[in-house]
C-alpha cells in the first residue's frame, strides 16, 4: 500500500504541483489548503508523512504541529517556509518536526528527504537526539519548558526515576539557548570516588599533593560559560556539597593548592532519583544547597508514561547499534511492537536500549521477534532445582505451586537486577527489600552477582 502524505499548502500553483510529483513517486497524496482541511483529514486518518507550509490562511504551522503530535504521536513533518519566517522554522524543528526547507526549494531534494524518512530504517530518530523528547503529552510540557527556560540563567533540577533520559534533557536545555555552542560537562556524583571529585571539579596545582605532577584543570574550568550537569547530586558527599555551595554562592572556585579564585561563568543543572526533601531530614543532604539548586524543578517522566516514544526510540537504538557493530540493519516483527507497549519498562529509556542492542548484537536474523527483545519471557526447560521451575517438570510432571513461585520470583529478581544494570543497593529498594535479603535469595535461585 502507497504511504500517505499530507500536503498542506495554500498556494494554488505550488499545491498542486507537488502533489502530482510525489503522485508519480509513488505515494498517495491528502491535498489541504488551509489549516480546517488539515484538521478535518487528521481527525479521520493518519498519514505516513506531513509536508506543510507554516503560513496558512486561517493558522500557523505551530498549531498544526502540536495536534498531530496529540493525534498521531511520531509522524514526520517538513515544514516549508519563506525567509521572513526563517525563526518560525527553527523553533518547530526544536519543538519536534523532522526539518524544514527555505523557499524556493529543489523539488528532488525534497523527494530525496521524504523518501529517506519513509524508508524502513528512516522513521527512527538517530540523526536527531531530541526528536522522541515532546511526541507524548508527559514530555511535550516538559519540553516547552526547557524551550522557555533556555536563555534564562537559573539553576534547574531535573528529577525522575533512574533512566528516563535526564542527561538527554539537560542536553537539550543547553542546545536550546545561546549557550549551544560553549561546552557541555555531564559528571556523575554517584559514582566518582571521593578521592577523585575534587580534582576533577576544581582542577589542582602542580605539587599540591602527592602524585600531583602537572597543574589539571577541572570540569568547572573547562565548562567555562557553558552548561555543567551535576547527575544523582543527591549522593554527593557532605564536604563537596559545601564546596558547591560555595560555587553557586559566590560563582568562583579555586583549584586544590591554589590561593587564586576562578570565576564560574557556566550554568548549572542538577539531576536527581533521589527525594532531596527526605535526604535533608536524614541529615544526607544540605538544606542550603538543596534551596540553591531547587529553584526550578522539574520532572522527567518514567517511559511507562510516554509510549508514543517508545517505538521511535527502538527504531533508533537498533539502527545505531546495526551501525555501530557493523550488523545488517534490523527490523522489528510487529508483535514486538505490542509487546513492547506492553511492557512496564521499570528501567526506562536505559532498560529499552539495553534489550535493544542485545537484541541486535544476540540476533542472526533481520527481523527482531519477542523473544529477542524479551528473552526471560521464552519457556525454559524444567530441572529438578526450584530455581528453573516451570509449568512441567523435566520428568513429565507437573511443578508444584511453590516452583512456579519460585520461578517467578527468580525471573522478576533478573529482571529488576537487568533494569538497574546490577546495582544491587538500587534493585533491593525496588523490590521492597534489605539488600541482604537480596543476596540471599540470589543465592537461593542460582543468580550470579552482578560485576
Amino acid at each position: 500500500m502507497a504511504k500517505l502524505i499530507l500536503l498542506v499548502e495554500d498556494d494554488p500553483v505550488l499545491g498542486p504541483s507537488l502533489e502530482q510529483r510525489l503522485m508519480l513517486e509513488g505515494y498517495a497524496v491528502a491535498l489541504a489548503p488551509t489549516l480546517a482541511d488539515a484538521r478535518a483529514f487528521l481527525g479521520k486518518r493518519a498519514p505516513d508523512f506531513v509536508l506543510s507550509d507554516i503560513r496558512l490562511p486561517d493558522g500557523s504551522g505551530d498549531a498544526l504541529l502540536g495536534e498531530i503530535q496529540a493525534l498521531h504521536g511520531s509522524v514526520p513533518i517538513i515544514f516549508m517556509t519563506a525567509y521572513g519566517t526563517l525563526d518560525s522554522a527553527v523553533a518547530l524543528v526544536k519543538g519536534g518536526a523532522r526539518d524544514y526547507l527555505l523557499k524556493p526549494f529543489d523539488t528532488e531534494d525534497l523527494v530525496a528527504r521524504i523518501d529517506d524518512l519513509l524508508s524502513p530504517d528512516g522513521a527512527d530518530v538517530a540523526d536527531e537526539p531530541f526528536a522522541t523528547l515532546g511526541l507524548s503529552p508527559a514530555t511535550r510540557e516538559l519540553r516547552s519548558t526547557l524551550d522557555r527556560l533556555a536563555n534564562i540563567d537559573l539553576p534547574v533540577l531535573l528529577i525522575g526515576e533512574t533512566g528516563t533520559g535526564k542527561e538527554v534533557a539537560a542536553k537539550y536545555l543547553h542546545a536550546a539557548g545561546d549557550r549551544r555552542a560553549k561546552p557541555f560537562e555531564a559528571i556523575n556524583c554517584g559514582q566518582v570516588s571521593a578521592e577523585l571529585a575534587d580534582t576533577m571539579l576544581f582542577g589542582h596545582e602542580r605539587g599540591a599533593f602527592t602524585g600531583a605532577h602537572e597543574r589539571r584543570t577541572g570540569i568547572l574550568e573547562t565548562v567555562s560559560d557553558g552548561t555543567l550537569l551535576l547527575d544523582e547530586i543527591g549522593e554527593t558527599r557532605a564536604d563537596l556539597q559545601l564546596k558547591l555551595l560555595r560555587v553557586l554562592q559566590e560563582r568562583a572556585f579555586r583549584r586544590i593548592g591554589s590561593n587564586t579564585d576562578q570565576q564560574f561563568e557556566g550554568r548549572l543543572v542538577c539531576a536527581t532519583n533521589r527525594n532531596l526533601e527526605e535526604a535533608v531530614s536524614d541529615g544526607l543532604f544540605r538544606e542550603d544547597l538543596l534551596f540553591r539548586i531547587n529553584v526550578v524543578a522539574l520532572r522527567v517522566p518514567p517511559l511507562r508514561d510516554r509510549r508514543a516514544e517508545i517505538e521511535p526510540l527502538m527504531r533508533s537504538f537498533a539502527k545505531e547499534a546495526s551501525t555501530r557493530m557493523a550488523a545488517e540493519q534490523k527490523r522489528f516483527a510487529p508483535e514486538v511492537l505490542e509487546a513492547a507497549q506492553a511492557h512496564d519498562w521499570p528501567g526506562n529509556i536505559r532498560e529499552l536500549r539495553n534489550r535493544v542492542e542485545r537484541a541486535v548484537a544476540l540476533s542472526s536474523e533481520a527481523v527482531l521477534t519477542v523473544r529477542d527483545l524479551f528473552p526471560e519471557q521464552a519457556p525454559k526447560p524444567m530441572s529438578s532445582a526450584p530455581a528453573s521451575a516451570s509449568p512441567v517438570s523435566g520428568d513429565g510432571r507437573l511443578a508444584t505451586l511453590a516452583e512456579v513461585r519460585d520461578e517467578a520470583e527468580r525471573m522478576h529478581i533478573i529482571r529488576v537486577l537487568d533494569a538497574t544494570d546490577g546495582r544491587l543497593q538500587e534493585a533491593a529498594e525496588r523490590l521492597g527489600v534489605s539488600r541482604t535479603t537480596l543476596w540471599e535469595r540470589m543465592r537461593r535461585h542460582g543468580i550470579e552477582r552482578p560485576d
